[in-house]
């Protein structure tokens, strides 16, 4: 069941869904506001949950009209694109053998079909990004396993429209945006070690946030560089 809440300036869609706690979040690009709540919940209660997060609202809207966005990618010669925070110029080659991306000191080497459609380089560039992902997060875990003491069963690299990472508890396991392949390692290393706090303590409470200030000193300082970093183009943010 889908309701909606008109708080004046602010609407709010609401889900109802089979889970025991309210879950408020606000959208790209646009500041969309979503609650997920219990089936049983009064509309009424919720209005009265959502008006004591009104404040909260607002910064979070604030903060998403203010980032900055990608330009749209075209996938033409000299085109910027980034790997790990550096910039690269792209070159595009057309060719006969299979298509591939390479990375050399300033350029990243597309080399597709002769005739190849936007579509396609795009999906080939996404690929190249999500290998880039499943060959750097592995080495992370390994790196802060022992630390935090929680294991990580498997770990998912995907686009994802609304979140640079996700968890699941019970299965032990991660989600992970591929964009965070053109942001600085220490940014992906921020969402993973986040995300594996998570496994420990769901919740954003004082709890959660001793565990990062505890193993990632520096976790607040990384976050904020991850978000005043361009984000893409399309509607889609720990």
């Amino acid at each position: 069941m889908v309701a909606q809440l008109d708080l004046g300036e602010i609407s709010a869609d609401v889900i109802f869904k089979d889970i025991k706690n309210v879950h408020l979040s606000v959208y790209p690009p646009t500041g969309r506001v979503r609650v997920a709540a219990p089936r049983r919940m009064s509309l009424e209660t919720i209005r009265v949950f959502v008006i004591s997060k009104l404040g909260w609202i607002k910064r979070q809207q604030q903060k998403l009209r203010e980032q900055a966005r990608e330009t749209p990618r075209e996938y033409l010669d000299r085109e910027s694109h980034y790997l790990w925070g550096k910039r690269y110029l792209l070159n595009v080659i057309e060719s006969d053998c299979a298509p591939s991306v390479e990375v050399t000191h300033s350029h990243l080497l597309l080399r597709i079909n002769t005739g190849a459609t936007e579509g396609k380089k795009q999906v080939t560039v996404a690929k190249w990004y999500r290998e880039q992902m499943r060959a750097a997060v592995p080495l992370l875990i390994a790196r802060w396993t022992p630390v935090i003491g929680v294991r990580v069963e498997q770990f998912y690299v995907q686009q994802m429209k609304t979140k640079w990472g996700s968890c699941n508890p019970l299965a032990h396991s991660l989600r992970l945006n591929t964009e965070l392949a053109k942001k600085p390692k220490e940014c992906l290393e921020y969402v993973l070690v986040h995300e594996m706090v998570h496994l420990l303590e769901p919740k954003h409470n004082a709890r959660f946030i001793a565990m990062m200030d505890r193993w990632m000193r520096d976790w607040r300082l990384r976050r904020d560089r991850l978000n005043q970093l361009p984000v893409r183009h399309e509607d889609w943010r720990c």
